[in-house]
This record gives C-alpha cells, structure tokens and sequence, in this order.
C-alpha cells in the first residue's frame, strides 16, 4: 500500500516547531511507516493503537491513528479483540474510551 506523503506536522506545528514538524513528516512518516518489508502498515497501525492506549493519549492522535489502522485494513471484529486483549495489559478505563471512539470509526 503507498502512504500518501503526510503534512500534519507542518500543517499544525511547522511555524511554531518547525524541526518536529519536519521529523514528524518526513521520519516517522516519510521513512518509518513506509518500510513495508520490515513490518506491514496494518501491523504497525495496531502497534500505534496500542502504544497510544497504554500511554493514556485517547485524543485526536488515537482518532488519526484508529482511521489509520481501518484504512490499512484492520476490520471492526480485530479492532474489538486487539483492544479488548490489551484491555487486560493497559486499563479498563482506557480500552473503555477507546473502544468508543472505535465503534464511531467503524460504524459503517
């Protein structure tokens, strides 16, 4: 799958951060998620997911990131499963909120 060429940090930090806007754009986005031989976007999208999850980030970065992980073919019954498996790992409260952002993600 290609990536189109993400923006978002130079979109919403380039003139305030404009280095973190860079490495957000063009490292993590520009040269991490595209090496697909190494570990597939799908995979690295329910890694993302539950890094966020675990670490409390339940905001708009999780939203981005639960499209993300559907737009890369991650299904509605394996975003249920994976959250609910880690749920046991990371906090109720937190699979709590993001299973609900999950279900509005997944509605269709």
């Amino acid at each position: 799958m290609i990536m189109t060429k993400v923006t978002a940090g130079k979109d919403s930090l380039g003139d305030f951060a404009p280095k973190f806007a860079q490495l957000n754009d063009d490292v993590l986005f520009g040269e991490i998620w595209i090496r697909e031989d190494q570990l597939s976007a799908k995979v690295r999208s329910i890694v993302t997911v539950v890094s966020l999850v675990s670490g409390g980030i339940l905001d708009s970065s999780l939203q981005f990131h639960l499209q993300n992980a559907k737009n890369h073919g991650v299904t509605k019954d394996e975003i249920a499963e994976i959250l609910t498996h880690a749920a046991f790992y990371v906090g109720w409260p937190k699979i709590w909120a993001a299973l609900k952002m999950a279900k509005e993600i997944w509605r269709d």
